[in-house]
């Protein structure tokens, strides 16, 4: 039997869950009905979660652009690539750092370290970037960022708190470094791989500034988050409020999908039960 104190703990956590959903969901809703409603009527305002006068027209608009498939399929390539890549190379680096017998560790963590504090500047980045022959490419978007300093800080936290019981065992049963690394460590280290690679792709997805920087006359090499700035920023028939909203919309939906994938790594590690003290 159930007391009545259990009772009332149950009902104010669906009231306060209730509360949260309707508080984190509502934004969405309001910036959806508002990219939805006709252009001339969202400036008299009172949108909420439903457009007054619904229409395509904002996005008719938006995707009228030509530019905006071939930035849609270079933000896709960059996202995945660069996601790919950037967990890769992080978790390689991590593994090398959290390695007792690795007399370099403190030296190159100190490196990592400095860089988060301290940057070359846009004018000498801008300059490195020509001097490696990236202008105009498409790794220019990949290898800049290939590998940053937090998110190898981060694997490397994770890593230091696996049993290392289960690296001397493999290193007793004659595996290799890459071995342990690839066959030990990266299977015990999925949710922090998997957060990282929301890190990354997040970022990839949201960056149009390196485009405007070092592609921005290369159209075949142009991102969706570029032509939709230059959508905003030109003379348009509709409202601007509607076209922010729309944009908003376009380049939020796509990431959101990468959520479900990974959702499941951010509960739970992999080590219960992985070794028995």
């Amino acid at each position: 039997m159930r007391s009545a104190s259990d009772r009332l703990f149950d009902a104010c956590n669906v009231v306060l869950m209730t509360l949260v959903a309707i508080v984190t969901v509502y934004p969405f809703l309001n910036v959806l009905a508002i990219s939805l409603n006709e252009s001339l009527d969202t400036v008299r305002g009172g949108i909420y979660l439903w457009p007054r006068k619904f229409t395509l027209a904002n996005y008719e608009a938006i995707f009228s652009f030509g530019g905006l498939l071939v930035g849609l399929r270079n933000s896709v390539l960059r996202t995945v690539i660069g996601a790919v890549l950037g967990v890769f190379s992080a978790s390689m680096l991590a593994y090398a750092l959290s390695r007792r017998d690795f007399s370099a560790r403190r030296p190159i963590s100190v490196f990592l370290a400095l860089t988060m504090y301290f940057s070359g500047g846009l004018i000498p980045t801008y300059i490195l970037m020509r001097d490696l022959g990236l202008l105009g490419t498409f790794w220019v978007y990949v290898l800049p960022g290939l590998v940053n300093a937090f998110n190898v800080f981060v694997v490397r936290s994770y890593i230091d708190g696996l049993p290392f019981a289960l690296q001397e065992a493999a290193k007793m049963d004659g595996a290799s470094d890459w071995t342990i690394y690839w066959r030990v460590v990266l299977p015990l280290s999925k949710p922090v791989l998997a957060t990282i690679a929301l890190f990354v792709a997040v970022g990839q997805w949201n960056s149009w500034f390196d485009t405007y920087l070092y592609n921005g006359s290369e159209e075949h090499l142009t991102t969706l988050q570029y032509e939709l700035m230059k959508v905003l920023q030109s003379t348009m028939t509709v409202s601007p409020e509607s076209v922010k909203m729309a944009i908003t919309i376009v380049v939020t939906v796509p990431i959101l999908f990468v959520y479900p994938f990974l959702q499941r790594y951010f509960v739970k590690g992999m080590t219960l039960g992985a070794v028995k003290s």
